[in-house]
């Protein structure tokens, strides 16, 4: 049974709330140490630590390995000039059958492919379709442009992508395009019927773009060595999360989320206030990593990392911590050269043409050899 005094703390739990965090709020912050960190000095071997900690990341999304065949469908093809555009359906895990878009070149195989992650944008009625140019839908196709027009300088990325020769993918995040939509508010239900399963919903949208990875390293025609990741926003959370978690990826490229706990853990931030977030929690992994030593599990492999200098989502000095915490353990591997980060001090929340020109032969370096 509850003391008096503790009935009279919960009681008066609602007055405690300052910024819509609790009073203890500072005081739990303050013993968030990360001792899994490679950072943290407590592991001598990077492998190994890489493998343990990789376990713990795969343990964390509460999501089992499936069982069954992908077992690919051709739904709708469409031919366009230099490459073919393909909606498909596959099996992404034992529950859940999902369309992807494909886009592959006309050019001899094998290629080299890269896995897109949409972002989140608190727009639900397309997900795949904010990457790769979608047809038969003028409604779709509208809404897609609109999203191209505001965050990409008006190009799909995956269509430009193929245009060079690459073999690229995008699926649904849960909640998004034909897996939705769902609304703003809907979200902390499907994150709290995930729950309720004893999964997660960022835990399922994690462990499902590891098997697109794994579906493309199926595929004859691509280049299982030459697989690369590349996403916008909560897609670039996903981009450096996957590479994190599967070495079947070669590359990485993730524009606008990065930065660290302490940072992000502020009062009015996107990760603090429900609803978007339950994207990218996993219970109890933040008690023993912080955001940039998931990241350093993609080390020694290449990893680019841009944010924009006027992104109000992520505060210059949580993006500055990050960035020396990542670059500590490449230049720890002795591989410095191959992490690039960069902040755009013009730029905000976006993923313009002049980052893109930059993106673009950068991952070509690493996957066109």
């Amino acid at each position: 049974m509850l003391s008096g005094s503790a009935l009279a703390n919960t009681d008066t739990w609602p007055q405690s709330l300052q910024n819509n965090l609790p009073a203890f709020y500072p005081e739990l912050k303050a013993k968030m140490t990360y001792p899994q960190s490679w950072l943290a000095g407590n592991h001598s071997n990077f492998a190994q630590w890489q493998q343990e900690t990789r376990a713990q990341v795969r343990e964390a999304l509460l999501a089992p390995e499936a069982t069954v065949a992908f077992a690919p469908e051709t739904l709708e093809t469409q031919d366009r000039d230099s490459y073919r555009a393909e909606k498909i359906a596959l099996n992404i895990t034992d529950e859940s059958r999902v369309n992807a878009l494909i886009l592959t070149p006309k050019s001899p195989p094998p290629y080299p492919a890269i896995v897109l992650l949409h972002d989140h944008g608190s727009k639900f009625d397309i997900g795949k379709e904010k990457m790769i140019k979608p047809w038969g839908n003028e409604a779709q196709l509208a809404s897609a442009q609109a999203w191209a027009d505001k965050f990409f300088t008006g190009r799909f990325v995956g269509d430009e992508l193929a245009k060079r020769g690459y073999m690229v993918i995008a699926i649904d995040a849960p909640g998004f395009g034909e897996r939705g939509p769902v609304t703003y508010e809907q979200q902390q239900a499907l994150a709290s019927n995930f729950y309720n399963l004893g999964r997660s919903l960022a835990g399922t949208m994690a462990y499902e773009d590891m098997r697109t990875v794994d579906f493309l390293a199926s595929l004859p025609n691509v280049d299982a060595k030459r697989i690369g990741a590349l996403g916008f926003s909560m897609g670039a959370y996903r981009a450096w999360q996957l590479a994190a978690l599967s070495e079947k990826v070669a590359a990485t490229a993730a524009i606008s989320w990065f930065g660290n706990y302490d940072g992000l853990m502020t009062p009015g931030n996107n990760i603090l206030r429900g609803q978007s977030a339950f994207y990218m929690l996993h219970p109890g992994l933040s008690a023993k990593l912080d955001i940039p030593d998931v990241a350093s599990l993609v080390a020694p492999r290449p990893l680019l990392i841009f944010n924009g200098g006027k992104d109000k989502l992520f505060p210059p000095a949580a993006v500055s911590d990050a960035y020396d915490k990542v670059h500590q353990v490449w230049r720890s591997q002795n591989q410095d050269n191959h992490l690039l980060t960069q902040t755009w001090p013009e730029l905000g929340h976006v993923f313009y043409q002049q980052q893109q020109d930059i993106v673009f032969p950068w991952l070509d370096s690493w996957l066109m050899k």
